[in-house]
């Protein structure tokens, strides 16, 4: 019987806690187990193994950050929505460093799950790049531009490639300035 008051919703919770964590390893049943105060056979009961736990921080976090982008972009439109967007992209990843990095594999071909959840993202930033005129070939070459920008940007900071002293702040959003300034004539290109 499982534990009183486990569930997977929160199993997975904890399991996505504890990739964020400073210093944290590779996630694993034992670290998890000990964590929540349970043995680690105890857990199949919630979650179907290490790759059924994975799997449903993957969904989590890949959800979670589509609602942070919906969020931070309502009521937004063009330049000022594609600046809020990228904040929040940035702000979510460096908040969630273990996460970040299960969000950015494309859906798995007939999880439709896993499709659902990598949808809530794509959605926002199609939204966004509609307010440019932007649909077909060309949104997916702007989406491509857009993601292949914001990850890069985090994938440097992320491994402290950013060392010289010109404030980190302001390369960043003269980064997501010039994405934005770039959709203005994408269609045209």
């Amino acid at each position: 019987m499982p534990r009183a008051g486990l569930t997977p919703a929160i199993v997975i919770e904890r399991a996505a806690a504890l990739l964020d964590a400073p210093d944290a390893g590779p996630l694993s049943f034992a670290a998890l187990a000990d964590d929540l105060g349970v043995r680690a056979p105890s857990l199949y009961k919630h979650v179907d193994g290490l790759a059924g736990l994975e799997r449903g921080v993957m969904l989590r976090a890949k959800t979670e950050l589509g609602h942070t982008l919906a969020r931070a972009t309502v009521g937004r439109s063009r330049g000022d929505a594609i600046s809020a967007m990228g904040h929040a992209y940035r702000d979510w990843a460096l908040a969630h460093p273990g996460q970040y990095p299960l969000t950015i594999t494309a859906p798995v071909a007939g999880d439709t799950e896993d499709e659902r959840a990598s949808a809530s993202v794509l959605e926002v930033v199609t939204g966004v790049l509609v307010g440019y005129g932007l649909e077909g070939d060309d949104a997916i070459d702007a989406i491509r531009f857009l993601r292949a920008s914001l990850h890069g940007f985090l994938s440097l900071e992320t491994c402290h490639a950013f060392e010289l002293p010109v404030d980190i702040e302001r390369t960043f959003a003269r980064t997501i300035d010039t994405v934005a300034a770039s959709f203005e004539t994408w269609g045209r290109a």
